[in-house]
């Protein structure tokens, strides 16, 4: 099972009402939470870690979570607020502004990882907001300690970290011990200003880190593993908004590394170009059904024409180790 971890809150998109008048519609968001959803829709065993408002707006939450067969007891309801994002969409990437101060997702503090949970995914405010990003770090060096694969998308929202010297430190702590790192160039702008995405990668590479996927917009997206690099154009589609597209991103790269059976540590270091380029394949058609249709709603296994692959072709072709 992929155990993610961290905030689950309620997106509130910019649109029109039946009669013109600019409006907002509130749907389900959260990096994290939208990455568990993705996962679930595509088949893959899945639990979430966060804490879930007895709101109304926390059943939502919940009720998405369940409904793409995603696992809850890793999760707890508390007698908190649900935390609200207004989006603003005039940009190239989605701003935000966050109402969270007593919310349940920021004080959240994971426990113990449940027995079945081999692979750990977390990232986002989760590694931000006080005082579940403690607990969220204490989590991540326990999945490390037991040997599981853990999973990092920084998801940068810089206008919501407080102090970025100590969010680059703890980056760097947290990559210093991550199995899978995937970020966007608007990520690595923010994260280490002047380095280009190969030079980033080499270095994560050289400390530990067995693959780093660099997702390039409109432009595809190139994964590092030892010496090799492999790109991947996107499927180009109708554009309504970019919001979760990184999340379905990030959902299909699990998916298809599990479909390709690459999901732990020694697996995902072995894995060849084929299981890399369909996990690529996978993500990026995922983050393109998202482009297509408004918010973060990830796409189901069935809407998307990409044949898992054979294991034993896989092995034959020393794909995983």
């Amino acid at each position: 099972m992929i155990l993610v971890c961290g905030e689950g809150l309620i997106d509130f998109l910019p649109t029109r009402s039946a009669a013109g008048h600019a409006c907002y519609r509130p749907m389900v968001g959260g990096s994290p939470l939208n990455v568990a959803v993705g996962l679930g829709r595509l088949g893959v065993a899945t639990g979430f870690a966060g804490g879930i408002s007895t709101d109304f707006f926390g059943d939502m939450l919940a009720g998405a979570l369940t409904g793409a067969g995603v696992d809850l007891t890793a999760s707890a309801r508390l007698d908190r607020p649900s935390t609200l994002a207004f989006a603003s969409l005039d940009a190239i990437e989605p701003r935000y502004a966050f109402y969270d101060a007593a919310a349940a997702d920021r004080h959240f503090v994971p426990a113990a990882l449940p027995a079945a949970a081999t692979v750990l995914h977390t990232g986002s405010l989760a590694l931000v907001r006080e005082p579940s990003a403690a607990g969220v770090e204490a989590v991540i060096r326990a999945a490390r300690a037991d040997g599981r694969l853990v999973s990092l998308d920084p998801n940068i929202r810089p206008d919501h970290i407080p102090d970025a010297a100590a969010h680059r430190a703890r980056l760097a702590r947290c990559f210093a011990i991550a199995d899978l790192v995937k970020l966007s160039l608007a990520d690595l702008a923010w994260i280490a200003p002047g380095q280009t995405a190969e030079t980033f990668a080499a270095a994560l590479l050289h400390q530990g880190v067995g693959l780093v996927v660099v997702t390039r917009g409109g432009e595809g997206a190139s994964a590092f593993r030892d010496a090799d690099r492999f790109d991947r154009p996107t499927r180009k589609v109708r554009v309504v908004d970019t919001v979760g597209a990184g999340d379905a991103f990030m959902a299909g790269l699990l998916a298809g590394l599990a479909e390709a059976g690459c999901l732990s540590p020694g697996a995902l270091r072995g894995a060849g170009e084929a299981a890399i380029g369909h996990a690529l394949a996978l993500a990026l058609l995922a983050g393109a059904h998202v482009c297509a249709r408004p918010g973060a709603d990830p796409p189901w296994r069935r809407e998307l024409d990409i044949q898992a692959p054979r294991r034993d072709e896989g092995a034959r072709a020393r794909d995983c180790t």
